[in-house]
């Protein structure tokens, strides 16, 4: 049986004013701001790991590049990835791996880095006494003032 048009309008109206309220909710926006910065974010810290920090590290293992560690599963023994996947062999690339791991605790420590910043800033304002409204400073001038006059005789 097909519904009637009007109570599919008045359907499909309720379900677009929920969804309406829903994504103009404080919290959908602050997730949809996070998600875009935590892409661009995975780009910077991409860049550091592969461009600044791993080429350091292997320096200091002797010029051994960690994305061409890998391990192929058919036996063989090949010179680099690109060698073993054009022979069609499996590999375990945990070079790889290792690059991700590094990329991972350097989002963590950033990340712990950022929500200690504003724990801090947050610890500070709650800290700091709020400054006394216009009523409350007349009403310390009046006090203050009725403190200075004599009493009457």
């Amino acid at each position: 049986m097909i519904p009637e048009p009007k109570a599919v309008v008045e359907r499909s109206s309720k379900v677009f004013a929920e969804f309406k309220e829903f994504i103009s909710r404080g919290n959908v926006i602050d997730l949809a701001v996070g998600i875009i910065i935590g892409a661009a974010f995975t780009k910077i810290v991409n860049a550091l790991v592969n461009d600044i920090i791993m080429p350091p590290i292997g320096l200091l293992l002797r010029g051994i590049d960690f994305k061409d560690l890998f391990l192929p599963l058919n036996g063989k023994h090949y010179t680099t990835i690109i060698d073993a996947q054009k022979d069609g062999a499996a590999i375990l690339s945990y070079g790889s791996f290792i690059n991700t791991v590094i990329e991972f605790i350097i989002v963590a420590v950033c990340v712990f880095a950022l929500v200690k910043a504003i724990n801090t800033l947050r610890r500070a304002q709650a800290a700091a006494p709020a400054a006394p409204t216009k009523s409350e400073e007349l009403l310390t001038e009046i006090r203050d003032l009725l403190k200075k006059t004599p009493p009457a005789e």
